[in-house]
């Protein structure tokens, strides 16, 4: 954390005099606001885990047996493309297709099949396939997302945000939804880029950290983003945001970035992007192609209009904390404009908070402004389960601005923790009800 985010945590360090040790009741304190804090998001990740696995699996769309077909043909060591016959027999055993191919596969060579569908999400799927745990294989990068958030929202926002920022990614419908479809990639990718934007957010503010562990847990970061980018391409804008969000920040007094540090972060970066041109040429005959046939998938600014009208329900219905992220956007802005003229710790902090609610909110803006163009869900029949899976990614950022607010509540941190824990309850309680209602409206009977 920089100095000024350290300041955030000085009521509770309550750091003893120079050339004292710190107290005995001071550690105490510091060590019961931590178990406190960790037992919180243990607790909600807890909770998610149990709706979830409460209900019985079951495919809701097409999209489920494409990458059901996809994960199964890798545990059978079969890494790219099927043959005709082989990708019969498959269709056939899966009772995806029986006619084969499998369903949403296409011809990507004479005589050889692939999935239409990125690849990159049964790479990370199939050892759950493998070991018959697929149910966990979006629960393990839920998870992953968890503790990013955690890091980055404590490091961040002091006691409490870690708890905040974890209940409120898990309580959100869409979260439980796609959670709960063991196939689909939807709840992986946007874990990954929660994991991602939390452990970044870490590595930009812990300036007292060795550099060392810095590199080390902004690389992890990167990597997550990679690797959500490799499940779904389109987020190549959250990576392209995090690159330019890390070279602003270096270049900013108040945030010592070394330079050695970035380069490896941008490196990393520079050799997935070679290896994701590798693939699709290997896999699909060119280093920009995919699956997709030309026009299949397409965005323009005529569909701007229209999903402005029909997107909002949705989204509010299965992630209402944007509400909450909406506010502290706001409030962080007023409070900057209120302090910027200070020099004072209360100025500091605004600055600080506008930066990261600024780099945030750019994730969230590129996510949902790339969606905001895409023809498909402009269609005005379609359901929330339908369109709010391509917003999803932006879930992670969402969740850190809404933990804001949430541990802005003054008083001790136990009053912290009890807004937060209840804040949590109301959000899984809306959630679970927009989890079964996506369903019920998408005409999949939930099957306990």
């Amino acid at each position: 954390m920089s100095a000024e985010g350290a300041r955030r945590d000085e009521p509770l360090r309550q750091v003893a005099p120079a050339g004292s040790a710190p107290t005995i009741a001071t550690n105490a304190r510091a060590l019961t606001v931590g178990w406190f804090d960790v037992a919180l998001a243990a607790a909600a990740f807890a909770a998610s885990c149990v709706v979830t696995l409460s209900v019985a699996p079951q495919s809701a769309e097409p999209d489920d047996g494409a990458y059901r077909a996809s994960i199964v043909a890798l545990t059978e060591g079969h890494f790219l493309t099927l043959s005709s016959a082989q990708a019969q027999t498959l269709a056939a055993r899966l009772h995806d297709n029986p006619a084969a191919p499998p369903n949403q596969w296409v011809e990507v060579t004479p005589g050889r099949y692939l999935s239409e569908k990125d690849a990159g999400y049964p790479y990370l799927a199939a050892p759950f396939e493998k070991l018959g745990m697929i149910r966990w294989a979006p629960l393990f990068f839920g998870a992953l997302a968890c503790v990013g958030l955690f890091v980055g929202a404590r490091r961040w926002l002091g006691p409490i945000g870690g708890s905040a920022a974890v209940g409120l990614y898990c309580s959100s419908g869409a979260a439980l939804a796609f959670a709960w479809r063991d196939y689909m990639p939807t709840f992986t990718d946007a874990s990954l880029v929660a994991a991602g934007c939390g452990l970044l957010a870490w590595a930009m503010l812990a300036s007292e950290a060795t550099v060392g562990r810095r590199r080390r847990v902004g690389l992890a970061g990167f990597v997550a983003l990679e690797a959500a980018t490799f499940v779904r391409y389109t987020n190549l804008v959250v990576l392209g945001c995090a690159v330019v969000i890390v070279i602003v920040s270096w270049r900013l007094p108040r945030v010592p970035l070394p330079q050695g540090t970035l380069g490896w972060w941008l490196s990393s970066v520079a050799v997935f992007g070679v290896g994701v041109a590798v693939f699709d040429t290997v896999a699909y005959g060119g280093p920009l192609t995919t699956g997709y046939q030309p026009g299949e998938v397409t965005f323009a600014l005529h569909a701007i209009a229209p999903n402005l009208r029909l997107i909002p329900a949705h989204l509010l219905q299965a992630m209402p904390m944007i509400v909450l992220a909406v506010l502290s956007l706001v409030w962080i802005a007023v409070r900057w404009i209120a302090t910027r003229r200070d020099d004072s710790t209360a100025s500091a902090d605004a600055r600080l908070d506008l930066r990261i609610a600024l780099s945030l909110g750019a994730i969230w803006c590129a996510i949902w402004g790339l969606y905001s163009t895409y023809t498909w869900t402009t269609d005005p029949t379609s359901v929330s389960v339908q369109v709010v899976r391509f917003y999803l990614p932006a879930l992670g950022p969402i969740a850190l601005l809404g933990a804001w607010l949430v541990t802005r509540i003054p008083g001790r941190f136990w009053v912290k923790g009890l807004v937060t824990a209840a804040v949590t309850a109301a959000m899984f309680a809306q959630g679970t009800l927009a989890f079964h209602a996506m369903y019920t409206a998408f005409g999949v009977p939930i099957k306990s």
